[in-house]
């Protein structure tokens, strides 16, 4: 009965642990889900979209700015009792009292002239006013209609903002969308090296966990040969110091381990432990400079960005020169009309034109002006060079990378071949070792060997990978199926 009741307190004791702890789920992840989920949910995609939505919003106003304005100005009844000063015939002055109720409305529809950069606009107004005491004689209610007037203002000499903005604005969206799409690339970058950290990190814990179980054999086998008397102490110690290592390696290797795949959590914004599955395709390209070069100056944001900088550092030059001289012409013609009646306000319309030219040209101002226009061209002289020597130097960037992705098939290729060398020649000492015939040196030596070569594997195939992104994401080119990158950014930013 006693042994009954052990066996079951034995169980129970077995089986409790399991309730209180759950089991970690494991995601297992390809490169590919990894690159997908990170482009949806991760913060650096976030903020990539963020920037998109302000581009397109500022691009929506600046489109809206070349539109008619339609806008109404009011004031709300406004009530005025005081005293103010006149002068009378003779000249002297003496206070009258003003006492009265007053609304005024205006309705105004203004639009931008595209090639001149002027601006016609249409007024359409109403005032009320009430006299509250005094001589009412004329009727205390008074309206005066204007029931259209426009109104034409006019740089005659200055430089035409609306035309240089219609040039400019256009390359600062395709630039941020450009930019949109480049910054997604590279979120996929930064997934790739999160998942080859962590990719060789497991790798790293797989090497340590299989050069510990391997030390703990040849230690014993070190101590019973040193038993026979075939090897020396000095032998025996160097194992025990080469397990002590993989011992001290092992423990190092996961937390590190821990630390890579806390960094890829965070990144994908998930819960479950991540186990990333090696990637056993390639893709088959082969790339031609000329052609990568090509998709780069058509869909890269540097090329956009080249060509706004120059239009930006022209309109600085135009601006300044414009600058020198202002003259503007203003111009109004409409009709107005009074009467104690609304109705009656609006016949009878007197005309009212009204031109008016301001002119302001510097007579003297020490060169101030003219050496405004020279800091703008030397300014976009600067500008030149400046886009010169980065087109050159993204130009060789781009051929280095290209040549560098066409070569890295080889050397991956070459680096699998490398690590299965490696392990054969490992375990071949091993052997070797228990027999007698190689040094522990020898054998220290291959295991090396044989750790950095199966780093080496993972380490060229992830340069493969980033080379290829990072192609994709200056080229904006999909290389696979032979298109450019491309998404629909109304459905996106809305």
């Amino acid at each position: 009965m006693e042994m009954m009741k052990r066996k079951w307190i034995w169980i129970v004791m077995c089986l409790f642990p399991m309730v209180g702890h759950a089991e970690v789920d494991t995601l297992r992840l390809t490169l590919e889900d990894c690159i997908v989920m990170a482009r949806r949910q991760s913060v650096d995609a976030a903020v990539a979209l963020g920037e998109l939505k302000s581009a397109y919003w500022e691009w929506r106003s600046y489109k809206a700015d070349l539109l008619p304005e339609v806008s109404l100005s009011a004031n709300v009844p406004t009530y005025n009792k005081r005293y103010s000063t006149y002068q009378r015939e003779d000249g002297t002055h003496s206070y009258v009292r003003n006492d009265f109720m007053e609304v005024d409305g205006s309705l105004y529809v203004s639009q931008k002239i595209w090639p001149t950069g002027g601006t016609l606009s249409v007024e359409s107004s109403l005032d009320w006013l009430r006299q509250m005491s005094g001589d009412t004689s004329g009727g205390k209610n008074q309206f005066m209609s204007m029931p259209i007037a426009l109104t034409l203002s006019q740089p005659l000499f200055g430089v035409n903002s609306v035309k240089w903005n219609r040039r400019i604005e256009p390359l600062r969206y395709r630039e941020a969308k450009a930019s949109f799409l480049a910054e997604t690339e590279q979120v996929a970058m930064r997934a790739i090296s999160l998942f080859f950290n962590l990719l060789l990190a497991n790798e790293n814990v797989h090497i340590a966990e299989q050069n510990l179980q391997n030390a703990e054999k040849l230690y014993e086998v070190a101590k019973a040969k040193r038993e026979m008397g075939t090897i020396s102490q000095n032998d025996v110690l160097q194992m025990r110091l080469n397990m002590l290592n993989a011992q001290s390696s092992l423990t190092s290797t996961e937390s590190s381990r821990k630390a890579r795949m806390f960094e890829l959590k965070a990144f994908l914004d998930v819960e479950e432990d991540i186990l990333p599955i090696v990637p056993e395709e390639i893709p088959e390209v082969t790339l031609v400079y000329q052609d990568v070069l090509n998709h780069a100056l058509e869909n890269n944001a540097f090329a956009t960005t080249m060509r706004r900088r120059q239009l930006e550092a022209d309109y600085s030059v135009a601006y300044a020169k414009g600058n020198q001289r202002s003259v503007t012409l203003y111009a109004q013609v409409g009709y107005t009309g009074t009467a104690s009646r609304m109705n009656e306000a609006y016949r009878d319309l007197l005309s009212k034109e009204v031109v008016q030219v301001g002119v302001s040209l510097p007579l003297l101002d020490w060169g101030k002006r003219r050496g405004q226009v020279k800091v703008a061209e030397s300014n976009r002289e600067i500008v030149r060079n400046q886009v010169r020597q980065q087109s050159q130097e993204f130009n060789q960037n781009l051929f280095v990378l290209t040549e560098q992705f066409n070569h890295q098939r080889q050397q991956l290729r070459i680096a699998e071949e490398a690590d299965t060398i490696a392990q054969r020649r490992y375990h071949t000492n091993v052997e070797t070792f228990k027999i007698g015939s190689i040094s522990t040196l020898e054998l220290s030596d291959a295991q090396t060997a044989k750790d950095e070569a199966r780093q080496n594997r993972l380490a060229q195939l992830f340069n493969y990978w980033y080379y290829y992104y990072q192609l994709r994401s200056i080229t904006l080119w999909d290389f696979e199926r032979n298109q450019n990158i491309n998404v629909d950014f109304d459905k996106i930013v809305r």
